[in-house]
């Protein structure tokens, strides 16, 4: 790669001494195997922790009621970010958020349960096909939490 498309300041966060650096978080076991954990743009400060919202979302998918999640961080007064979550349901399904707070909290611990859970009908996707956590950050910061409701940008 010779560097960011039109982007000088981000070829220079990308490239360093030849080394081409991707914002991917890996963590070994104790057999030297690699596991991709989350992107460190994705990483939620909350209290002092470094929380990966992948963990909190494939803890969220584990309940049969659900059928996709997106995990991000939104400005709080007391911990510098909350863990939030967006969530859809499979048709048909009641889920209660406490249900969904409970299972994060037997699973991965109080820290990274949700501090709340908008439910919608979709997720929103980038251009290129990702979850746009950006715009589901700007709707949770200006939409309280609710029944399933519809994202809209």
């Amino acid at each position: 790669m010779d560097g960011c498309w039109k982007n000088d300041e981000l070829t220079a966060e990308t490239l360093v001494d030849g080394w081409l650096y991707t914002g991917g978080i890996a963590r070994a076991d104790d057999r030297g195997y690699l596991y991709i954990v989350d992107r460190k743009t994705d990483m939620i400060i909350s209290g002092g922790f470094n929380l990966y919202p992948k963990e909190v979302e494939d803890a969220l998918t584990s309940h049969e009621g659900v059928s996709s999640a997106a995990v991000y961080g939104t400005p709080d007064d007391k911990w510098g970010e909350a863990v939030t979550a967006s969530v859809v349901l499979r048709p048909g399904v009641i889920v209660d958020e406490s249900e969904l707070v409970t299972l994060v909290k037997q699973r991965k611990g109080s820290v990274q349960a949700p501090k709340q859970i908008h439910f919608v009908n979709s997720l929103p996707l980038t251009g290129l096909g990702k979850v746009d956590k950006k715009a589901l950050r700007e709707h949770a910061v200006t939409t309280p939490p609710s029944r399933p409701d519809s994202y809209s940008d």
